[in-house]
């Protein structure tokens, strides 16, 4: 097997099994050390993080949440985990030279051209729609695409296949049919 593709990136096959580690050893030791099995997803990451945010300027507001009394608002080991894909991503982009600043991605430019503000706004409104998409579905494509089907958890077929189906959809729509 080889370790890195030829544009110098990581093995797609050693990625997923370093991942497939990642999420055992995560429900190992949450369950160890926590008491209770917690699996790998990302969105209720950010849900606290605005939480944490709020609650500097209205912490009475946040108290009185009734989705932040379901949801503590803290700093978990979850929290972390999405700060170590960050960290990860940037040190791995580091060191195979693939890191770049791009205010505006090139696929992006060439539909709809150069404009940061146009981009700006397409990507916030895709994270609005994403976020709201994975609070719908009780959990992202992370949480039911690695902890779900490594569970066998049928409403995760169901969430992943919707979540690729409307990726796909939305993909053509946004960016056209590729032209071979």
């Amino acid at each position: 097997m080889k370790w890195k593709t030829n544009d110098g990136g990581w093995s797609p096959y050693l990625a997923g099994a370093l991942l497939g580690l990642l999420a055992i050893a995560s429900v190992y030791a949450t369950t160890k050390w926590m008491g209770k099995s917690n699996y790998l997803g990302a969105s209720t990451t950010f849900v606290r993080a605005a939480g944490l945010l709020e609650r500097t300027v209205a912490p009475d507001r946040v108290a009185a949440n009734e989705y932040f009394t379901k949801e503590k608002v803290r700093v978990d080991w979850q929290f972390m985990l999405v700060l170590g894909i960050f960290l990860g991503a940037l040190i791995s982009s580091s060191t195979d030279k693939s890191y770049k600043i791009e205010s505006v991605p090139p696929t992006w430019e060439k539909r709809f051209g150069p404009s940061i503000g146009k981009r700006a706004v397409g990507a916030f409104m895709g994270g609005i729609v994403a976020m709201l998409g994975a609070r719908m579905a009780d959990g992202c494509p992370s949480g039911h695409g690695l902890s779900g089907m490594m569970q066998l958890s049928v409403s995760s077929f169901v969430a992943l296949a919707m979540f690729f189906s409307i990726g796909v959809f939305v993909a053509i729509l946004v960016y056209g049919r590729r032209s071979s």
